[in-house]
């Protein structure tokens, strides 16, 4: 998953970014390492606020943009 790195681009620590999304700082942590997974209603929420794909999120996709 590109959490990390998009986050990182925004320059948002895990704190900010857990603020954010309405969660916590170590759920973000997780995520980031892959000892959790978001469940589909987290990662509509990390997309949207990232405002990108869930293809892109997950490195399905190299292309960013939202088709609609």
């Amino acid at each position: 998953m590109r959490l990390k790195m998009m986050r990182k681009e925004k320059g948002l620590t895990q704190t900010r970014l857990a603020i954010e999304l309405n969660t916590s700082q170590n759920t973000i942590s997780r995520y980031e390492t892959g000892e959790r997974e978001p469940g589909i209603r987290e990662l509509i929420k990390i997309a949207d606020y990232f405002n990108v794909s869930i293809d892109y999120l997950l490195e399905r996709s190299n292309n960013p943009k939202l088709i609609k």
